[in-house]
């Protein structure tokens, strides 16, 4: 029978992470995934570093997104070292263009919300927006200038935490997808995969949205896949510096020359078709962005699946189940959180005490509330 100090399902940014993670403290690690690792969400997304809240339901994660941004530039500098691949990481800040007529009522209020939470945010005119990306457009009424956020080739990021990882010692196993969980009583053993046990002190799910189809880990890591289309553009008349965001959309340059423009969140299963409707979507708010983009060439088309949480926040952490941890369900910040989540995992499995707040994250959280619906009779 194999054996190792730790089994890792998933071999997207997360797990691969935590791969690197855990073998640079000298632990003999597996990583298992059903194709190519970071094929999946890993692959699709648009790699936006930011840790601003989109919505009221985002604001506990600002913290946590907090403090992975501020780990990025030495995560980056040592993966990139580890595995001699560049990754395409761009710290050179983000604007959110506003449209609306009330648009000074709007600046003001995220402005003092940034600030609220610690995020370094300035309230720019339409002018000064317009004189740091000249492509945004003429109808834009005011923008907030967020000069601390990033964003970094997820699919380059990918492959060069891979190649750390294997580098460091891993073990990667391409094709060969976790199956279940290997419990005996209250203890995790190890997983199942291809029908053979395999023996782990620790065994972290981080398979993204395939995580609940996992025999066993389903309870801790109730995860649903939220599909996400996406569009690559090439436009020689664009001079796209910054991630510039809109109500609709994001656009992202790259360093190789592609920009990138999404934002669609469908609950459809686990249906990456990439749909005309989806496509126009995207396009017509990213030309009401940026109106030049108009003229660009579409380069590519594809759709992923962001593993969405009930709650919609991440899930990370150990569970009631002795050596089963549960890395998922990062919805839209997998990218963001990839650093922290691998630190956190590294600190559980060492016995250290987290660095981060982490406890509104637990997988244990939804035992909990299944047990107070018991308790008040309420459905669940």
């Amino acid at each position: 029978m194999k054996s190792y100090d730790a089994i890792i399902a998933g071999g997207g940014l997360i797990g691969s992470a935590i791969a690197l993670e855990l073998a640079r403290n000298d632990l003999r690690v597996a990583l298992f995934d059903s194709q190519d690792p970071g094929r999946e969400a890993s692959w699709a997304s648009a790699g936006i570093l930011s840790p601003a809240p989109e919505n009221p339901g985002m604001i506990s994660m600002v913290p946590i997104g907090k403090a992975s941004l501020a780990m990025y530039p030495e995560f980056i500098e040592d993966v990139e070292e580890r595995s001699g691949i560049r990754t395409g990481y761009r710290a050179k800040g983000t604007i959110e263009a506003l449209f609306s007529r009330h648009a000074r009522e709007e600046l003001n209020t995220i402005v003092a919300l940034h600030r609220g939470l610690g995020l370094n945010a300035e309230a720019i005119s339409a002018r000064e927006a317009r004189e740091l990306e000249p492509a945004l457009s003429e109808e834009i009424e005011a923008a907030v200038l967020r000069p601390d956020e990033a964003s970094v080739d997820n699919r380059l990021l990918a492959n060069a935490l891979i190649e750390a990882a294997r580098r460091s010692g891993v073990e990667i196993h391409a094709g060969a997808a976790v199956e279940a969980i290997w419990r005996e009583g209250s203890q995790c053993r190890g997983a199942i995969v291809r029908g053979e046990k395999i023996s782990a002190q620790h065994t972290i799910v981080a398979a993204g949205s395939f995580s609940a189809q996992i025999a066993g880990a389903g309870e801790y890591a109730p995860v649903r896949p939220a599909k996400g289309q996406m569009v690559s553009l090439r436009c020689e008349a664009a001079r796209i510096h910054r991630v510039l965001w809109s109500e609709h959309i994001y656009v992202v340059p790259r360093n190789d020359g592609r920009i990138l423009c999404g934002a669609t969140v469908e609950n459809v299963g686990f249906d990456k078709t990439v749909t005309a409707g989806g496509i126009h979507a995207n396009l017509g708010a990213a030309i009401e962005l940026s109106p030049v983009l108009a003229r660009a060439h579409v380069e590519d088309t594809w759709a992923g699946l962001r593993p969405d949480s009930p709650d919609h926040l991440p899930i990370i952490g150990p569970t009631g189940v002795d050596g089963l941890m549960i890395a998922t369900g990062h919805f839209r910040s997998g990218v963001l959180l990839t650093p922290v989540t691998a630190k956190l995992i590294g600190d559980f499995i060492a016995q250290k005490t987290p660095s981060v707040a982490w406890e509104r994250f637990s997988p244990k959280r939804f035992q909990a509330a299944k047990e107070t619906a018991k308790v008040s009779g309420a459905p669940h």
